[in-house]
């Protein structure tokens, strides 16, 4: 890259606001030139960019890359902080797998989330081919007063009858195609063998309240944009929709190290 080239794009990144520098810096920085150099360097800038428009397109990139590498090292930090809770299950975690499986895989999913549904067998397919994974299941109901419905209803069955009502609402919600509400998961209890009645009632109780509160309050401290997210030995990240293939890819790098 030439170097005016170079300093075009410094300069072009600076004026945007668009540097790493913060902004008292780039204050100190403006306040540092004259009008009439102030004047200039606009003037050198809007040349640049009229004869290579290119530099504006690599502004964007150095300022993407640079968000990125900021957002990559919170993330990190962020899981460190919260390997604990990361690694070891809660008392209310439902555990697809082998709950002595020395890999942990961490979902964070919403029951109404279309991309959560839609991963559902491939997460039975993968604890099923590979006997060494855990998946620690945390609902987030983030999508509305429905998933907030829902995501009770399977916290509540858990209360009733452990891990495998926990496993039979959700997979009962999770392929309903009706919007749920109190008359419907009332109906979907019955068809997964449970009390109505005892769920409503426990999905109005306080363990149930908490329980969604401490994931909600740790999806936030790990900066979870939204569902479905996995989180692979409190290491690594995969947001949004995933196939199994990245699934196995992810575990196989952890594992490496």
């Amino acid at each position: 890259m030439p170097s005016w080239r170079g300093w075009a794009l410094s300069a072009a990144m600076l004026a945007a606001g668009l540097t790493g520098t913060s902004g008292a810096a780039r204050a100190a920085d403006a306040g540092s030139f004259t009008d009439a150099q102030r004047q200039e360097i606009v003037a050198i800038v809007r040349t640049a960019l009229k004869t290579d428009p290119s530099i504006l397109a690599d502004a964007i990139t150095a300022l993407r890359a640079g968000a990125e590498a900021q957002q990559q090292a919170s993330t990190r930090d962020a899981l460190t902080a919260n390997r604990a809770a990361l690694s070891t299950p809660a008392a209310t975690d439902a555990i697809l797998g082998d709950p002595h499986g020395s890999t942990t895989v961490v979902e964070f999913y919403d029951p109404r989330c279309p991309y959560c549904r839609k991963v559902l067998p491939d997460l039975d397919r993968l604890v099923h081919e590979d006997r060494n994974v855990r998946i620690l299941e945390k609902i987030v109901p983030v999508l509305g007063p429905a998933s907030t419905l829902a995501a009770q209803a399977i916290v509540a069955a858990s209360l009733q009858g452990g891990q495998d009502a926990y496993f039979r609402m959700q997979r009962a919600v999770m392929t309903d195609s009706a919007k749920p509400d109190s008359a419907r998961i009332r109906v979907l209890a019955a068809q997964a063998g449970l009390d109505p009645d005892r769920l409503a009632t426990d999905m109005a109780g306080s363990t149930v309240a908490a329980t969604l509160r401490a994931n909600t309050t740790l999806a936030g401290a790990i900066n979870l944009e939204g569902t479905p997210t996995f989180i692979f030995d409190a290491r690594y990240v995969i947001p949004g929709a995933v196939e199994l293939s990245d699934l196995k890819a992810a575990i196989a790098k952890v594992r490496k190290g």
